[in-house]
């Protein structure tokens, strides 16, 4: 498999799938090729958000504080699980050296022309008809419960509206109800950013799996890669399980698993696992209008056409691959104190994923610094089906040799070292 503009995309998960599409546009010869199936790992049964106001990193202060905390609180939402690989302490040492206020602001500032570009690249993917996915504008509601957790959210709106002119709309504990009729009675209050959206993630990478074959671009599921043969500073070829592989370039979009990349691909690449949950259930009585983020309890709720998603949680365990009942009930239970009905008749799935998680909450995109012809889409946090359309716009301005207007050394893999 060869050719002489051609790429061959490792990963068709959300990132996968969006450089595919945006080489394609430039008239590559694109192959995506997966050890598993289109959408599957983390770019399944995820909240569905496209979070443009989520400007602020993991690496906020405290964070390490409670990371540390959560080594002797086994059912912490934000949990790091005892463990002596020295990957990951080298990797907690380094998130805690940047969860620091400057530090925090370094990482906004780089998040932040990012997340205004996908909201832009999004609104010109849904301009595609053949797209179906379930893709609703109607913004992010944050609801608190108790009045300090408030009081400390209204400062960090304010920090986002000084810093990056991210406004919200505030609004009253007793008007919330009227705005979202699904609440309680009796929440402290809440802010509402209109720009954010949200879609189903699985239909999503159907609906564009299929837009993309039909552009011509080849999909290979069940294709893991075996071994990278190198020459002269270049791939030269894949060793996969469906045989060998090659073309002029290479993009790994592997998501959590890069890390077991960095030897073959000569650089490194800090990515933990951060692992995730979902519950999703049959519509329930009452169903929220509005997407919702609980940070109280570290939770989204998100209302699909067919159902009503409760998901989130990160833990640090490595490729854990089980689903706890308790961690299922801790969703469904983390709900009660907001929703009038925060379950549905029946549960339809419930479903994990690894995050990747970088120690400076910044994505790891572009050219690998020591193979000419590679270049990675990875790291991308919890911001994976969020940023997928400009990581797949900046894949594609790295190989066509564009100029971009977006801080790609910031996210380069060269940054370290």
């Amino acid at each position: 498999m060869s050719g002489r503009d051609s790429v061959i995309v490792v990963g068709a998960g959300h990132i996968g799938l969006a450089c595919a599409r945006y080489l394609r546009q430039d008239g590559f010869d694109v192959t995506i090729i997966d050890r598993d199936e289109v959408g599957g790992a983390c770019s399944q049964a995820n909240c569905g958000y496209i979070a443009a106001c989520h400007i602020l990193p993991l690496t906020t202060p405290g964070a390490f504080r409670e990371g540390l905390l959560s080594l002797f609180k086994p059912r912490a939402a934000f949990r790091i699980r005892p463990q002596a690989r020295p990957e990951l302490l080298r990797w907690m040492f380094e998130f805690g050296r940047r969860c620091t206020h400057r530090r925090m602001l370094e990482a906004a500032n780089v998040l932040h022309p990012l997340l205004e570009a996908t909201t832009t690249e999004y609104h010109a993917l849904f301009e595609d008809s053949r797209l179906s996915c379930d893709w609703q504008q109607e913004g992010m509601l944050f609801v608190f419960k108790g009045e300090k957790a408030l009081g400390e959210f209204a400062d960090e709106d304010a920090l986002l509206t000084r810093e990056f002119g991210a406004t919200a709309e505030y609004i009253r504990g007793a008007d919330l109800p009227q705005f979202e009729p699904a609440l309680i009675d009796g929440l402290a209050g809440g802010y509402y950013y209109e720009v954010d959206s949200h879609l189903r993630p699985d239909r999503l990478n159907a609906s564009l799996a299929a837009v993309l074959q039909d552009d011509g671009v080849q999909l290979v599921e069940q294709c893991a890669v075996e071994s990278i043969e190198k020459k002269g500073g270049e791939i030269i070829r894949l060793q996969t399980s469906k045989g060998e592989m090659s073309a002029d370039r290479y993009v790994f979009a592997t998501g959590a698993w890069s890390s077991t990349l960095a030897a073959d691909l000569e650089c490194r690449i800090p990515v933990e696992p951060g692992k995730g949950y979902s519950v999703t259930m049959s519509r329930p009585e009452i169903m929220p209008t509005h997407p919702l983020l609980i940070p109280e309890k570290r939770i989204g709720v998100t209302p699909f056409e067919s159902g009503l998603r409760i998901a989130s949680m990160m833990e640090f365990a490595g490729f854990d691959s089980s689903i706890p009942d308790f961690r299922i009930r801790q969703l469904q239970d983390a709900a009660r104190p907001y929703l009038k009905n925060p379950t549905g008749p029946t549960v339809e799935q419930t479903w994990y994923g690894w995050r990747p998680m970088t120690w400076d909450s910044l994505p790891i995109v572009g050219w690998v610094p020591s193979l000419g012809n590679a270049l990675l889409a990875t790291g991308h946090n919890m911001l994976g089906l969020t940023l997928a359309p400009v990581t797949g716009r900046i894949i594609a301005d790295l190989v066509s040799e564009r100029a971009s207007d977006l801080p790609v050394d910031a996210i380069s893999p060269a940054r370290f070292g």
